[in-house]
């Protein structure tokens, strides 16, 4: 007999066999009657069990089971009005897949609220909480929307390399491992590939893949190994091509989640609005005026404190959630040494950044595809060329002028949702403390 989840079944199915199986939350006895509630990946049910209907030994083994055991029940479906469902199982047989230690390190059902580490250190018992499941069933649809835009618009999904010869940003924020007796490291980025299968005639590309940062930041938006979505595309004529590509993308996957995302949306109480194209863009320049107009006192570059302030000025104002910060200093985009400058103002840069709620999601640009221009960029930062030949060497035999960006996933999920701290948008966080579990 097929096992069914509990949303397979309904009163009409009263008087039918089924099998089902899952934790027992909650054990209620009434003398010779008990209430078992079973949950499973897509809700609860409830299960009768009748001592009479079972037997004395039967009966007691099933009721006596610590909560959150695993147990698989096969049983007839009858139709009740008392209880949750409309519905309720009496069994017929069961049998104990997994029983559970007890006190449990980490409630399910309890309303005492745990502390963050508790519940990480306990992350198989916390993701068995039906609101801390549904941020990874938006989280698949959000990888779920990106994908299904991309792929619609002629992008091909690739897979590069997460052990690399050198860092697109130099090394300062690199993991280093030993590769068979070389030095190699864990990539910070796919930039230096995803340009070179600019190259290839693969010119419309992206990827779904982890990234790794060693920065010793211990703030809520930061982790040593996220998921990044990257995006580059060829044949481009402004870092304008790039944004529209990204504002299309980022739109139709807030949709398809608000779509099909329903229920978990409603379960974590969020409401998630799908935003209008095209994205307000703001020159970097303006931004600093508009900070200080607010009382703000940060330098050239825009801290936490002032993407917050441009966040609740461009929803005061206008409504929106997301804004295109362009037109970047040089200066600040230097260590970027394949950002592509400006020709009539090699002080700015095309590159642009794009907030949502008040919080960088994604930075990207047109790229310097000229060889001389990029090796010239390349010096300006102290990179020793020969280090970077196989990057290079791309650049030498016909690059196409192209761009694209980068896009924290986790990053995503978390601003989409109101959490508090990214850590809760992944499953297992990897930070400066934390390796395990």
């Amino acid at each position: 007999m097929h096992r069914k989840y509990s949303n397979e079944l309904c009163p009409e199915m009263d008087g039918q066999e089924v099998r089902v199986a899952g934790w027992v939350e909650d054990v209620r006895k009434l003398g010779s009657i008990a209430f078992i509630i079973l949950r499973d990946r897509e809700g609860r049910l409830q299960v009768t069990a009748i001592k009479k209907e079972m037997g004395k030994e039967r009966f007691t083994e099933l009721i006596t089971l610590p909560r959150e055991s695993v147990v698989e029940i096969k049983g007839k479906l009858q139709k009740s009005a008392e209880a949750r469902m409309g519905f309720e199982i009496l069994p017929t047989e069961f049998k104990v897949l997994s029983k559970a230690e007890v006190p449990l390190p980490l409630g399910v059902v309890d309303k005492v609220n745990a502390e963050l580490d508790t519940r990480l250190d306990n992350r198989f018992i916390d993701l068995r909480k039906d609101e801390v499941r549904a941020i990874f069933k938006v989280k698949s649809l959000v990888c779920a929307g990106i994908r299904n835009y991309l792929l619609g618009n002629g992008f091909v999904e690739v897979h590069t390399p997460k052990i690399v010869f050198a860092g697109a940003e130099g090394g300062a924020t690199l993991f280093e491992v030993e590769y068979f007796g070389r030095k190699a490291f864990l990539a910070q980025s796919p930039q230096l590939y995803k340009q070179t299968l600019m190259a290839t005639g693969l010119d419309r590309i992206f990827e779904i893949a982890p990234a790794f940062r060693a920065e010793p930041s211990d703030t809520v938006r930061h982790l040593s190994e996220f998921i990044s979505l990257d995006v580059e595309l060829a044949y481009i004529n402004t870092s304008e091509d790039v944004m529209q590509v990204l504002e299309n993308l980022v739109a139709a996957t807030i949709e398809y989640v608000v779509k099909n995302g329903e229920k978990e949306l409603k379960l974590l109480n969020c409401e998630v609005r799908v935003p209008k194209v095209p994205f307000r863009k703001i020159p970097h320049r303006e931004c600093l005026e508009i900070l200080k107009s607010m009382g703000w006192h940060g330098g050239v570059d825009i801290d936490t404190e002032g993407e917050k302030l441009l966040g609740e000025y461009i929803m005061q104002n206008y409504g929106e959630e997301f804004l295109f910060i362009t037109e970047f200093p040089t200066e600040l985009k230097r260590g970027t040494f394949y950002a592509m400058r400006k020709d009539e103002n090699p002080e700015l840069t095309g590159y642009f950044d794009l907030d949502y709620r008040g919080q960088e999601l994604t930075s990207g640009g047109q790229r310097e595809h000229r060889y001389e221009k990029l090796k010239t960029q390349m010096l300006e930062n102290n990179l020793k060329l020969e280090a970077f030949e196989p990057y290079l060497k791309a650049f030498r035999y016909g690059m196409p002028p192209h761009g694209g960006f980068g896009l924290g996933v986790d990053r995503f999920v978390q601003k989409m949702l109101n959490l508090t701290n990214i850590r809760e948008a992944v499953l297992f966080p990897r930070d400066r403390l934390r390796v395990t579990p």
